[in-house]
């Protein structure tokens, strides 16, 4: 007898949410922020795919996760409406455009570096970036540090890195222990039915949750597939890392053990991770300089997809310089491809692990005071990659100052570049009293710096 299909009641065919989860890929400019915001228009207010509070409670869960968040809340998304098979979509739709972009930039950069007009282009982009992460810095500050404990969270998290620069995931782990031990000094009293962005947290029930009250046993068999999904990106993750790490040491095997190190422990978004990275990869290793690194953040802010496509740019670098046979471009696409794998892939098991416990997750007040402790520190995280961002944009020569257990960076101030400052200057007016869109700044950043560099001879 034929096997008889039936159709998931309401909800949209997978080739429908295929060109739905493009569109959002090729548009998801402006960072976390505007991802999400995006993703609340599409999936929310336009065709209604999912209600306001069960995709409240979905960011609330990705927002407790190692990586991107709107990432992961695609991700979640896409197994709700079809499986395991919807969450992989929704997630390399979201990241692959950006991706591409990001690759192509990031060979012009290694190709065409040195010439006065690449050069006078990224010269701009670096000071725009400045303002963007001040900016950043800003708004995550106005929305975290609401207690007297989030903000001396924020400031210890400042001097742990800054002045003792402790391990990263040293100071973030603790964070979230604070906050879970202690979570009423972090959580806001409760009782005004809104989000801390001032949101309802009620209102119209979309396509899926009209599918899930229908079906009974959809929860079942989604709960299943995801646990089936997760096994499988844990073995694909964690086995070329381990094959590389004792088979084949070397650049290639740091690369892969930096970035799933990266991500396990990066909780609070991309600037967070970059910390991390800039202490690894620039300070430890020494796989790219200070002002690359600060290049390779405004790159990925003028490329759709998840800001965290940054890392990208730093595993092209490390790979284009690596020793041995595989070096220069074909190191660089390779070591660019492995970063992807590494930073992705536990992303979409830690979303499967937890997609099934969601509706619990959210109101487990330990992990909602983790998180809330996590967000301060990311503040003070934010705020010494600002510093350090600033030291090495603005200044030609900046030196290490050792006293006792601390050592930190001081710049030179007969090193002070004008053009950088007063073009960082510009970029953050527009940004925060003009407020204009993001690319914009950025191409009009670039633009500048482009006149000034050719009109400097």
């Amino acid at each position: 007898m034929p096997r008889v299909t039936v159709a998931r009641p309401g909800l949209p065919s997978f080739g429908a949410a295929l060109r739905v989860w493009l569109r959002i890929g090729l548009l998801s400019f402006g960072g976390p922020a505007g991802q999400i915001a995006l993703l609340h228009r599409e999936i929310v207010e336009t065709r209604g795919w999912i209600g306001e509070r069960r995709f409240l409670t979905a960011l609330s869960f990705c927002a407790l996760l190692p990586g991107p968040e709107a990432t992961q809340l695609a991700t979640y998304i896409g197994w709700l409406m079809h499986g395991a098979k919807g969450g992989i979509a929704a997630c390399g739709l979201f990241v692959l455009p950006g991706a591409l972009v990001l690759l192509a930039l990031s060979i012009l950069y290694i190709e065409a570096s040195g010439l006065p007009a690449v050069d006078g282009l990224f010269f701009g982009l670096k000071c725009a970036v400045l303002a963007i992460v001040l900016q950043a810095l800003i708004r995550i500050a106005q929305r975290a540090l609401r207690t007297r404990a989030s903000l001396a969270v924020a400031v210890a998290a400042f001097v742990a890195l800054y002045f003792f620069a402790l391990p990263f995931p040293v100071v973030i782990l603790g964070a979230a222990a604070i906050g879970a031990h202690a979570r009423a000094a972090f959580l806001m009293p409760e009782g005004d039915g809104a989000q801390p962005d001032g949101s309802p947290q009620e209102g119209r029930a979309g396509l899926i949750d009209a599918a899930l009250l229908a079906d009974p046993s959809r929860p079942a068999r989604l709960t299943a597939d995801a646990r089936r999904a997760a096994a499988a990106c844990l073995a694909l993750w964690l086995g070329p890392v381990a094959v590389l790490k004792i088979a084949v040491p070397g650049r290639f095997a740091e690369i892969a053990w930096l970035f799933s190190k990266m991500a396990v422990v990066t909780l609070g978004g991309a600037y967070a991770v970059l910390a991390y990275v800039a202490q690894d990869a620039v300070r430890h290793t020494h796989w790219l300089a200070p002002a690359e690194m600060v290049s390779g953040l405004g790159l990925a802010e003028t490329t759709p997809g998840p800001l965290i496509l940054v890392l990208q740019f730093v595993g092209f670098l490390a790979g284009a310089r690596a020793p041995g046979p595989l070096h220069g471009l074909a190191g660089g696409i390779a070591a660019s491809l492995l970063t992807l794998w590494v930073t992705f892939l536990p992303s979409l098991a830690f979303v499967f692990l937890g997609a099934p416990l969601v509706e619990r997750i959210a109101e487990n007040r330990a992990l909602r005071g983790a998180l809330a402790a996590v967000t301060a520190a990311v503040v003070g995280v934010i705020a010494n990659l600002a510093l350090w961002f600033a030291l090495h944009l603005l200044f030609s020569r900046v030196t290490v100052v050792e006293a006792g257990p601390t050592h930190f960076d001081w710049p030179d101030a007969a090193s002070a570049d004008p053009a950088a400052r007063v073009l960082a200057v510009l970029a953050w007016l527009c940004l925060m009293r003009f407020r204009w869109p993001v690319p914009v700044v950025l191409a009009l950043a670039a633009l500048c710096g482009l006149v000034l560099r050719l009109t400097a001879k």
